[in-house]
């Protein structure tokens, strides 16, 4: 094999002979990584082992039987559970929780008829162990493993008792004998994750892939590995709560972007089973500048706690600061709320977050943010019972979102009223409500004192 030297950008794949600062490809600064490429020798064939196969022919018996997780919501979640042959990747901040979901999965998963696999590159087996027995854990249907190279993993997943699903943690500390560089590398990530997905095609083996995620939140390593999977999962949430959000960003198999919850405790990830009032505890209606806006995630509306705080400056520009929504975007709530309204805000400090630690961007909160910004510069507590949703255009129009009908009858079902949100269908005659017609409804007399 005659081998020689090229790069291949890090994010499309494009190659090139010699570096440069740009990719050829994808036009982006400094993603060109050195690579060895094996070249063969001109006029030898190579043997293959690929067949054709009529799609017309009833599909193997492992492709339709699903593995439950035995864990309330997570096999809805990912379709109807884990589907042999299939590699999934779990993405998370460190800390958030990966490690201690994937142990509660495998113990789930385990039975005396399957059997899983636990290969921790990160950790020692008795941190492991540890682990499992505070967590109060039942493994013993459950085999582990330390090691960091993926050549130990490919012998299990040819061995004669092959299992049916093997935790992979992470992808970013094993390496591959044939390819040069270290762990984590492109080069490294690319070619152990391609041999985890064939060696998991061919045997039929469920794979749980973990990957680290950069300081922007994206899945590190080539977004190639992003395409190569089945399944993408996120495991979010802030270290400093107690809640968890798993997402679905791709999945093969089952639907997605959908969300489940779920709330950190001493034994564990516990799954919160009505999420709808969860970001609500010991909320204070007689507060001014909170408001209940029935939010989406996914396809599941839940109530959050949209706060707003408006007080007098004694700088030069005002503050305008956003936690847990886009700054942007209460930069142009504050600026149609001036132009439509005719509200001076220019001489106050705005401060907006959403209670609970949620990060959201739903548009649907531009009608609670501006109820919530409204109800702080009057002092003025919303009504008790009241909840709002809908997006709010540049011309002050109130427009409706997504899920409006799944939101309605939510917000009845959790007994709010008034419900202050737009139509479904658009008024040929009046056109969308207007946030002044909004305002007057609500706010008029206190603007008048």
């Amino acid at each position: 094999m005659k081998t020689r030297e090229i790069y291949r950008c890090a994010e499309c794949g494009a190659t090139s002979p010699r570096w440069q600062g740009q990719c050829p490809g994808c036009k982006k600064w400094n993603t060109l990584e050195p690579e060895v490429e094996q070249k063969t020798p001109s006029g030898r064939s190579l043997k293959t082992s690929a067949e054709l196969v009529s799609l017309a022919s009833p599909p193997p018996e492992t492709c339709l039987e699903h593995i439950p997780t035995h864990i309330q919501g997570l096999d809805g979640l990912l379709g109807q559970g884990l589907v042999p042959g299939a590699v999934l990747l779990l993405g998370g901040e460190p800390g958030i929780g990966k490690s201690t979901l994937l142990l509660q999965l495998v113990s789930s998963v385990a039975t005396v008829t399957r059997q899983c696999v636990y290969v921790s590159g990160e950790e020692s087996l008795g941190q492991l162990q540890g682990r499992a027995v505070r967590l109060g854990l039942e493994l013993t249907n459950v085999l582990a493993m330390a090691t960091n190279q993926i050549e130990d993993v490919l012998g299990i997943m040819e061995g004669t008792r092959r299992p049916d699903l093997i935790i992979l943690d992470s992808v970013q500390t094993m390496a591959s004998g044939i390819v040069e560089g270290i762990p984590g590398s492109v080069n490294q990530v690319r070619s152990v994750t391609m041999q985890v997905i064939e060696k998991a095609k061919q045997n039929g083996i469920c794979v749980m892939i973990v990957g680290h995620v950069t300081k922007d939140g994206q899945i590190a390593g080539p977004k190639l590995l992003e395409h190569m999977v089945d399944t993408v999962l996120s495991l979010e949430g802030d270290r400093h709560h107690l809640f968890r959000m798993l997402r679905v960003l791709k999945n093969r198999f089952g639907p997605t972007d959908e969300l489940l919850l779920f709330e950190m405790q001493s034994s564990g990830m516990q799954v919160v089973l009505d999420p709808s009032t969860f970001f609500l505890q010991a909320r204070d209606a007689r507060l001014s500048g909170t408001a209940v806006v029935m939010g989406m995630d996914g396809q599941r509306p839940f109530a959050v706690e949209v706060q707003a705080l408006a007080s007098r400056t004694y700088l030069t520009f005002p503050r305008r600061t956003a936690l847990g929504l886009d700054g942007n975007r209460l930069n142009l709530i504050l600026a149609v709320m001036e132009k439509r309204l005719r509200i001076n805000l220019g001489q106050l400090d705005i401060y907006a977050k959403i209670g609970g630690g949620l990060k959201l961007t739903d548009p649907g909160l531009d009608l609670g943010l501006v109820a919530a910004i409204l109800s702080s510069v009057y002092d003025c507590p919303l009504p008790e019972r009241a909840v709002f949703w809908g997006e709010v255009d540049l011309n002050g129009q109130i427009r409706p979102v997504v899920g409006q009908s799944v939101r309605f009858k939510q917000a009845r079902m959790l007994g709010y009223d008034p419900i202050c949100c737009p139509r479904s269908g658009k008024n040929s005659k009046h056109g969308w409500p207007s946030i002044m017609a909004f305002h007057e409804g609500l706010f008029a007399k206190e603007e008048q004192n």
